[in-house]
Formats: C-alpha cells, structure tokens, sequence
C-alpha cells in the first residue's frame, strides 16, 4: 500500500493535467535559487493538431488516460482537483490558446507549487506532445528516472487512445 501511494504521489507531482483554465508558472521568481535539471518527454501522435488539443484541454480526459495520477479528476468551487495518495490536490491550468501550450501546475496540500510545462507542436499531418519534468530538490537518479518513466508510459497511453 505504501508504494502504491508513492506511485500515486509521484504521478501528481507529475501533474498529468490539462486544461483550459488560467494559471501562472509554479516556479515563482524567487523560489528557485539554481537551475535545476530537467527531461523533455515526447510523444508523437498520429492524430490532427486541433483534435489532440482540444482533448487536452478538458480535464475530465485526463481519467481515461492518465493513470498515474490518481483518481476522479474533477472541477471543484475553487477550480480543479484529483484525489491522490497524499490527499486532493488543486490543478492550476494554462488559459486556452492557440499556440499549444498545455502548461499546469500542481499544489500539493503542502502548497508547494510543482510547476509542469507541456506544448503540443503540429508535424505534418499529426502532432508531438512535449512534457517537461524538473528535477526537484534532494530527488535521487533513481526516482527521477522512475518519474520520467511514469510519464513516458502515461504519454504512450495518451497515444494510443487518441490513435484508435
């Protein structure tokens, strides 16, 4: 039970959510003293640009593929949140736009801030998907390459579905 509420938590500080909500960047000026490691996961989906954004941007396709997360993704009065293994967390999202951005951040009920950016880019007649991930503090080699894996398999989900 505990590793899987590990994994849970993991998947949240991922913060595999997008949607077309407003938002500001997690790693506020200031907050952050260095620069900090970071991995760009990419999928290439066989699927019109506007179709993969569109799914993107409501949240509520976030349940049918973004597994790692947790569960029951939801609007809630004050915006967006999905129960995880470390209790609800809120999703702050990038407004809608028409240059791909998919951008969110996660507040964890400590209200730390983990701040995700995503882009999803036209290519040819289908689209890539972008997910960047921060190294965060005191993280060992291990679990961040852990993390990328979870991301790389709930991308690879994404693909899947949206190629059916």
């Amino acid at each position: 039970m505990k590793r899987l509420r590990r994994i849970v938590d993991r998947a949240v500080v991922m913060g595999l959510l997008s949607c077309a909500c407003g938002s500001r960047p997690a790693i506020a000026a200031g907050t952050q003293t260095a620069t900090v490691e970071s991995r760009t996961i990419t999928v290439r989906i066989d699927r019109r640009f506007d179709k993969v954004y569109e799914f993107l941007v409501d949240p509520a396709n976030w349940n049918q593929w973004a597994f790692g997360l947790g569960r029951n993704v939801r609007r809630s009065q004050d915006g967006w949140i999905a129960d995880s293994g470390g209790g609800v967390a809120r999703v702050e999202f990038t407004a809608r736009n028409s240059f791909g951005v998919v951008d969110h951040t996660v507040i964890r009920r400590s209200g730390q801030r983990v701040y995700i950016p995503m882009r999803l880019i036209a290519n040819g007649s289908g689209c890539e998907l972008l997910f960047t991930l921060f190294r965060e503090p005191n993280i060992s080699d291990a679990r961040f390459a852990s993390d990328a894996g979870f991301v790389e398999r709930d991308l690879n989900g994404l693909k899947r579905l949206l190629e059916k």
